[in-house]
């Protein structure tokens, strides 16, 4: 099989299910742990926007004049907090409309241990799937992107906001009481609570009912020492396929991280 990476496909199940897409085909992965893969790159990067070749992927997967053109690739989608629509310059009023002016949830996390995060309702649950996460919880429902990255912020300063993808890959981290964290993160941050509310309104930000989701991933071993594949430094990723966590690729050779490479062109062979 030959095409374009994007990120993995994600399906909750037992154990989560993985397919790789290559354009507009469908690798799926979990019956090939266990078997040899090889992963080829052709030299061709293609714009996930505009489709035309660029010698560098900027922003996961584009061409430099759509990563400077399009909103999906301004700095407000990393840092949330930065959000700028409501001055009116952000770069796409429209799509800003309908991806940040929508609900999203503040949410506690068990990936490399405990981490706080955001995302749109609509990602619940893809996005634990795609940060490796093996246990999640939501603690509140905001109004918009930007009153979401502004809580995260405030978490932030007692819990950690990043994962680390190297202890990540070397096996499950131990299970958190998530409910007690989330109790003491809700403590801790209601001044913040309090003052968002006064700004934004009382509506904003409302304390999330859900339960604990527990994931699990197939691997089958995790790897002692962490080599990482590199397709601009070697074209050919290939070993004996032992697991899947996140959006990286375990072999028994090394580890990859799909979503890095996302617009690569890549030929597959089992």
């Amino acid at each position: 099989m030959q095409g374009t990476l994007s990120k993995m496909i994600a399906r909750l199940g037992d154990v989560v299910e993985y397919a790789l897409p290559l354009g507009d085909e469908r690798l799926p992965l979990n019956p090939l742990i266990g078997k040899a893969l090889s992963l080829n790159f052709t030299g061709r990067i293609l714009c996930n926007s505009c489709g035309r070749r660029t010698k560098r992927s900027f922003a996961q997967g584009h061409c430099y004049p759509c990563m400077k053109r399009l909103a999906a690739c301004d700095i407000c989608i990393m840092k949330p907090e930065t959000c700028h629509l409501h001055l009116g310059t952000c770069r796409e009023p429209q799509w800003g409309k309908r991806h940040c002016m929508i609900g999203h949830v503040v949410y506690l996390a068990n990936t490399s241990g405990l981490k706080v995060g955001i995302t749109r309702e609509s990602q619940i649950p893809t996005r634990w799937m795609d940060q490796g996460a093996t246990q999640a919880l939501p603690i509140f429902r905001v109004k918009t992107r930007r009153i979401s990255g502004l809580m995260e912020v405030a978490l932030a300063e007692t819990i950690a906001d990043k994962t680390d993808w190297r202890a990540l890959l070397k096996g499950n981290n131990e299970a958190i009481d998530l409910v007690e964290r989330g109790a003491q993160a809700v403590a801790g941050v209601s001044d913040s609570v309090a003052a968002l509310r006064r700004q934004f309104g009382n509506d904003a930000i409302a304390s999330a009912e859900a339960d604990v989701l527990e994931i699990r991933y197939p691997v089958t071993v995790y790897p002692q020492k962490i080599t990482a594949f590199n397709f601009d430094k070697n074209p050919t990723v290939e070993g004996t396929l032992i697991g899947i966590k996140g959006q990286y690729l375990i072999f028994d050779t090394g580890v990859i991280n799909i979503r890095k490479f996302t617009a690569y062109e890549i030929e597959a062979r089992i």
